[in-house]
């Protein structure tokens, strides 16, 4: 860790804290050459390899804006969008791997947003369950409609 006043190649911890709700670790950090503290923010990356073969970097905004083309028109809110992706990427890093396929992405999705509101779901589902007709549709409403609980 270089030292970001003198960029000496050496420092030492002083402290180190979980942050972030565990998913990061905070260090507080001294430089032997300066004696000037700084902070640390320690984060396990998690990337996306796309079909193409690219890998970019995990971005909860990226899933927070795929998911809100769904819900356009739906009744919900920013705060439940920002909910979501912060199960989706709670659930991904659950998971353990760094390397996640894309597609995997979109169906670690599905199931907090079908809890939030079913037609967004089926939207989104209609592209990552590759839907290709209209019984595909059907078959989903029907097993939609058998998991939904009544109110009495």
């Amino acid at each position: 860790m270089h030292c970001p006043y003198c960029r000496h190649t050496d420092s030492r911890v002083l402290d180190s804290r979980v942050a972030e709700d565990g998913a990061a670790i905070r260090r507080r950090r001294q430089c032997p050459s300066c004696e000037r503290r700084f902070t640390t923010l320690e984060q396990m990356q998690l990337v996306v390899v796309k079909r193409s073969g690219v890998v970019e970097p995990f971005s909860r905004d990226k899933v927070v804006t795929g998911v809100r083309k769904a819900c356009k028109g739906r009744p919900v809110s920013e705060a439940d969008l920002a909910r979501l992706g912060q199960q989706v990427e709670e659930a991904l890093r659950a998971g353990g791997q760094a390397e996640i396929p894309a597609d995997d992405v979109g169906l670690a999705i599905l199931g907090p947003l079908r809890s939030l509101d079913a037609v967004a779901y089926l939207r989104f589902a209609s592209v990552y369950k590759h839907y290709d007709s209209v019984e595909d549709f059907e078959a989903e409403i029907e097993n939609l409609r058998g998991q939904l609980v009544v109110p009495r």
